[in-house]
C-alpha cells in the first residue's frame, strides 16, 4: 500500500511538470533548456510511476470501474472530435424573423459578383466578436475576399507597421489599391469591399434651385395621419420642399460607393460633364432657357439623366422630353383597382415590364403621379421602353381641383408612369454643334464617340424617393436600380443598403377590402352557420 502510495505521488508530480513546461511554453513563446529540462523531468516521472503502478493499473481495468473509465474516455475523446469538427466546418442557423444575424442577400449578391481579389486585415479586441463574425461570413461566401485578424495589443508591431492605431480598424487592398474602414456595420464593410475592388468611384448630381427635395435633408412628415399632415393628390397644395428631404436615398447611394453633390445650371461656370447621372427631382418651378440647353448639351454628350416630374408643374423640360420620344401629359393618375392604403392618387404597381431596372422588384407606388406618353412618330435614333403601368380602371385626371373621369377630356388607362429611353449622341443630336477643325486638333481625346450611346429614365412622380416613402415597399429599391443602370453599374442592380424597420403591413386597396371582406364578413359567417347547423341537429 505504501509503494503504490509513493508511486502515485510521483505520478501526479511527473504529470504537473509536463503541464508546467507546457504552459511555459505557452507563456514565452519559444523553447529554452529550462522547458526542455521540466519537461523531461516530468514525462521521466510519469513513465517510472506507470511502471511501478502497472499491476495495480491491471487489477482496475480488470473490474467495474475499468469499463467505466474506458467508456467515460471515450465519450471525452468523441465530445472532443465534435468540438474540433465544429471549429473547422462552422454553420450558422439564424432564427430571427429579419435574419438580424445572418448576411443580407443584397451583401450575399454583391459578394457573388466580385471580379478582383479583395484582402482585408482587421484589427480587433475580444469585445468586437459580431464584427469578426461579419468578416468572416463574408469570407465564406466569395473565394475573392481574404481576410487576417489581429489584436493590436497582442500583435502591436503588426498594428504599428500597417499604421493602425485602434482596435475595429479594417485595412482592405486590392491590386495596389488601400482603403481604411472603420465602421462596424454590414453595410459600411460591404460597401469598402465595393468600394476598393471596383477602384472608381461615380459622382451623381442632383438638380438644386427649383424647390427640389434636398438630398441633404433629413425632414419627413407623415401623409397618413389626414388633418395631421397632408396629401399629395388632388386639389391639394404644392408643399415646400424643406418638408421632403431625400437624404435617405442619398446616403444609400454613398453606402453604394456614389458620391452625391447638389449642382445649380444658373451659374455659368458649372459643368456636368462630371456627373455620371444627373437626377433632376420634382423641381416646383420653370428652368431658365440657359439651364435647359445645358441639360440638352449634357445628354448630347453620352449624359444620363433621371427625370422626375410632378403633375401639374411647369418645369420647362417638356420640349427636352419630345426629343426623347416622351411626351408629360398635364394630369394626375387616378387608380380605383390599385393603389396604396385608401388614396386613389397613390398607384400601386407589382407588375413590370421586363427590364433590368425592375428585375425582382415587389410593389412600388407612386404619392401623386403624372402619366407618360409616346409621341405620335417614333424619334429617330431613340429607343424608349415603358416600364411601369397602372390598371386598366385607372384614369388620368387633367383638371387639378377635381378627381371624377370625364370621357373624351381625361385619359384612359392602363397608363404609363415610367419610361426608359436609350439614345444615340451624334448623328441625330439637337442643336449641338458640331466641333471645329482647330477644336479638334487641340483636344483629339474629347471627341466623343457618335456611336456612344445616352441612358434617360423618366418618372411622373419625384414623392416615391423622398424621406416619407423611400423605405416602404419596393420605392428605394426602384430608385437605387434606376440609378445603377443609369450608372451602367447592372451589377450593382438589386444590391442596397440594409435596413431594419419596425415590422408592419402595407397593402392596396383591394387587398385591404379583400382582408376585410374574409375576416370581418366570411369567416363569422361561417362559424355562425356552423353554429346554427349544430344547434338545429341538438334540438
Amino acid at each position: 500500500m505504501e509503494r503504490s502510495f509513493r508511486f502515485g505521488v510521483l505520478l501526479v508530480v511527473g504529470v504537473a511538470l509536463v503541464a508546467l513546461a507546457l504552459v511555459l511554453h505557452a507563456i514565452l513563446l519559444e523553447a529554452n533548456k529550462w522547458t526542455w529540462l521540466v519537461g523531461l523531468a516530468g514525462v521521466a516521472l510519469t513513465v517510472v510511476a506507470l511502471r511501478g503502478l502497472r499491476a495495480e493499473m491491471s487489477t482496475f481495468f480488470q473490474r467495474r470501474r475499468g469499463e467505466i473509465a474506458l467508456y467515460t474516455a471515450g465519450l471525452v475523446g468523441v465530445l472532443v472530435a465534435l468540438a474540433y469538427l465544429t471549429n473547422q466546418y462552422t454553420f450558422r442557423v439564424d432564427m430571427t424573423e429579419a435574419k438580424v444575424y445572418s448576411l443580407s442577400p443584397q451583401t450575399v449578391t454583391m459578394l457573388s459578383r466580385l471580379d478582383k481579389p479583395v484582402k482585408i486585415t482587421f484589427f480587433h479586441d475580444p469585445m468586437m466578436r459580431e464584427t469578426v463574425e461579419l468578416y468572416q461570413m463574408m469570407a465564406d461566401r466569395s473565394d475573392k475576399v481574404k481576410v487576417e485578424f489581429f489584436d493590436p495589443m497582442v500583435n502591436p508591431a503588426q498594428a504599428r507597421m500597417m499604421g493602425v492605431q485602434f482596435a475595429g480598424t479594417a485595412l482592405m487592398e486590392s491590386e495596389g489599391r488601400r482603403l481604411q474602414v472603420n465602421g462596424p456595420s454590414e453595410t459600411e464593410i460591404a460597401n469598402g469591399i465595393l468600394r476598393i475592388s471596383r477602384g472608381i468611384t461615380q459622382r451623381i448630381c442632383f438638380l438644386d434651385g427649383h424647390g427640389e427635395p434636398d438630398p441633404f435633408s433629413m425632414e419627413s412628415h407623415d401623409h397618413m395621419e389626414g388633418a395631421q399632415g397632408h396629401s399629395h393628390g388632388v386639389g391639394q397644395k404644392l408643399v415646400v420642399h424643406e418638408q421632403h428631404g431625400m437624404a435617405k436615398a442619398r446616403t444609400a447611394l454613398e453606402a453604394m460607393n456614389y458620391v452625391v453633390e447638389k449642382v445649380s445650371l444658373m451659374q455659368a461656370s458649372t459643368s456636368l460633364e462630371k456627373c455620371a447621372v444627373l437626377v433632376i427631382a420634382g423641381p416646383k418651378n420653370e428652368l431658365l432657357p440657359a439651364e435647359v440647353d445645358s441639360i440638352r448639351r449634357y445628354v448630347a454628350g453620352a449624359g444620363n439623366v433621371l427625370f422626375m416630374l410632378d403633375p401639374f408643374v411647369k418645369t420647362g423640360l417638356e420640349p427636352v422630353l419630345l426629343e426623347f420620344g416622351v411626351i408629360a401629359d398635364n394630369d394626375i393618375v387616378l387608380d380605383e383597382a390599385s393603389h396604396f392604403w385608401a388614396d386613389p392618387s397613390a398607384p400601386a404597381v407589382s407588375d413590370y415590364n421586363y427590364h433590368q431596372i425592375t428585375r425582382d422588384l415587389p410593389l412600388s407606388f407612386f404619392p401623386g403621379a403624372r402619366s407618360l406618353s409616346p409621341t405620335a412618330q417614333r424619334v429617330p435614333g431613340t429607343s424608349a421602353s415603358p416600364l411601369a403601368n397602372t390598371s386598366k380602371n385607372s384614369f388620368g385626371e387633367t383638371t387639378a381641383d377635381r378627381a371624377e373621369y370625364t370621357s373624351g377630356k381625361d385619359l384612359d388607362g392602363p397608363l404609363t408612369l415610367m419610361v426608359s429611353v436609350t439614345r444615340r449622341t451624334g448623328a441625330h443630336d439637337i442643336d449641338t454643334p458640331a466641333p471645329s477643325k482647330d477644336d479638334a486638333a487641340e483636344k483629339p481625346g474629347d471627341a466623343k464617340d457618335t456611336k456612344a450611346k445616352s441612358r434617360i429614365v423618366v418618372i411622373g412622380d419625384s414623392d416615391f424617393a423622398t424621406n416619407s416613402f423611400f423605405h416602404i415597399m419596393g420605392n428605394g429599391k426602384l430608385f437605387l436600380n434606376t440609378i445603377n443602370f443609369l450608372a451602367a453599374q447592372e451589377n450593382l442592380i438589386g444590391v442596397e443598403p440594409r435596413t431594419f424597420d419596425v415590422p408592419r403591413v402595407n397593402m392596396t386597396n383591394r387587398q385591404m377590402k379583400g382582408t376585410f371582406a374574409l375576416v370581418v364578413v366570411l369567416i363569422p359567417a361561417l362559424l355562425a352557420a356552423i353554429g346554427i347547423v349544430v344547434w338545429w341537429k341538438q334540438r
